[in-house]
């Protein structure tokens, strides 16, 4: 694994986004620069869930600023995740795009269970360590995420379709609060807060945190007018609640500590966090610093140093399923040896496609305890819908499409020159074939892939073809698949 002196993590958040840069020392980061824009981007979510033009440009060109921050990275060092409004958004793809060309670096989508990871992954490092179980609160701008965690580890993760950008404009359009749209929208809050409620409620934890920009914003309001010590309190949120009635008008709100940029998005933030208190029995929250760009820098530090979350759910998978560990290993043994062979036809970086190909061997069985006849589909749909941590929505789409295609018919891939993962596929499935004995009795032949754009041979010892008629049956269907599937590849096997 690549070490880098320097990692960089960009959060596209649904009210800001943020660029968080570190410097690597050993086991520890110490944060550099950090940069914060209120993009916005939930508030420019229409009604048909399409992010319009006003908020595409102010996401654009903020990630033009950061990439320009970012020149010169290289791409192992910097990592940027997407949540909640990209989540949402129909349009996403067709955004992302364009944010990934201006930015210069991928920028992936991750689930909201992905993202409360991430977040106590943050919180947990700018806190004391503690044997404690702590609640991790996060309002953001389109989801809302509660965590318990001890330590680093988070135990219980959620996240809720509420965030402070969403319910502002949903209940106090225009900054307009009064009686009825605050008792709407905490009617609304407490529906999304009871299906977690028991999960996280008082008695489950010691400490209560709170992390994003919400949470800091209140806290500094309480210290600011003398109703707390830096701390989030019941009774300071009763104050506030009282006070934003009574202006009538956030835009007219006059407190010391509240800034003018966090009005907008004040009301329905205020109304999560004060609905969570009361629901959760939180009695006293502390702001933290940490958030989920930390989390995110911290995380890419694991990967970097080979302590990847992505294997440690992997293992975990194989062994919630019962997965033949021999089995697994042979695969992939196989899989990465042929691929290394062709590695000049790879289409993206080495070490991340030599990942990718790894995992999937390892979990090519998965879904053979749910049903041997077409354990590959079962497989997939466990792979695409299974809580993954660490991984993002589009990592476990195009890792789940590997396990399908390890066996059976290869027609519905739509396989064509440009298919960036034919050259795994071809490794993984050939792995799969040559392992059909399931045994390290016998030994694997000499076999040598060679391929280029459009052509890849198999050269094989004819000796041992003679001898081991199944495999040599098998791999004659095997081309044939292949002939049908992708009739732009000459594929053959050569003694």
């Amino acid at each position: 694994m690549q070490e880098y002196e320097t990692l960089a993590a960009i959060d596209l958040g649904s009210n800001s986004f943020h660029l968080q840069v570190g410097r690597v020392d050993g086991d520890q980061l110490y944060y550099l620069d950090a940069h914060k824009e209120a993009v916005r981007l939930a508030g420019g979510l229409t009604a048909d869930k399409q992010l319009d033009e006003a908020s595409q440009k102010r996401a654009l060109d903020c990630l033009a600023r950061f990439g320009d921050r970012l020149k010169g990275m290289p791409p192992g060092a910097v990592r940027a995740v997407g949540t909640s409004a990209l989540r949402v958004a129909k349009n996403s793809e067709a955004f992302l795009a364009k944010a990934r060309q201006v930015l210069g670096f991928d920028i992936e989508i991750v689930a909201g269970r992905e993202e409360a990871r991430l977040i106590y992954l943050g919180v947990s490092h700018s806190l004391p360590g503690s044997e404690e179980t702590r609640l991790v609160v996060d309002i953001g701008g389109g989801s809302t995420e509660c965590i318990l965690g001890v330590g680093y580890e988070p135990r219980e993760r959620e996240s809720l379709r509420m965030g402070c950008v969403v319910f502002s404009n949903q209940f106090f359009p225009g900054g307009m609060v009064d009686k009825a749209s605050m008792k709407a929208a905490e009617t609304a809050a407490r529906i999304e807060v009871q299906g977690v409620a028991r999960q996280f409620r008082q008695g489950l934890w010691q400490e209560a945190v709170g992390s994003s920009g919400s949470a800091k914003a209140l806290g500094e309001i309480l210290f600011q007018n003398k109703l707390a010590d830096g701390h989030i309190t019941a009774e300071g949120l009763t104050w506030l609640r009282e006070r934003l009635i009574r202006a009538g008008d956030v835009n007219k709100l006059a407190l010391p500590g509240l800034k003018p940029e966090r009005k907008p998005v004040l009301p329905g933030g205020f109304v999560i966090m004060h609905v969570l208190f009361q629901e959760l029995g939180i009695e006293r929250m502390e702001p933290a610093q940490g958030a989920m760009r930390e989390g995110i820098l911290w995380d890419l530090l694991g990967r970097v140093h080979d302590q990847d979350m992505r294997a440690v759910t992997v293992s975990q998978l194989l062994r919630r399923y019962h997965v033949d560990g021999k089995q697994a290993r042979r695969v992939e043994r196989l899989a990465l040896t042929l691929c290394k062979q062709i590695r000049h036809v790879l289409r993206e970086d080495e070490e991340v496609a030599l990942a990718r190909l790894g995992w999937a061997a390892k979990l090519h069985e998965v879904g053979i305890g749910i049903a041997h006849s077409g354990y590959h589909k079962h497989g997939a749909y466990i792979v695409e819908n299974a809580d993954m941590p660490g991984f993002s929505r589009r990592d476990q789409s195009r890792l789940a499409a590997l396990v399908r295609s390890s066996r059976g018919g290869l027609d519905k891939l739509l396989l064509d020159a440009d298919y960036t993962d034919w050259p795994l596929i071809l490794c993984l499935r050939l792995a799969v074939l040559f392992n059909m004995s399931r045994s390290d009795d016998q030994p694997m032949p000499r076999m040598t892939l060679a391929c280029g754009p459009r052509e890849c041979e198999l050269r094989l010892p004819e000796d041992w073809l003679k001898t081991n008629t199944l495999t040599r049956s098998a791999l004659e269907q095997e081309l044939k698949t292949w002939r049908a599937a992708a009739p732009w590849l000459r594929l053959c096997a050569v003694t």
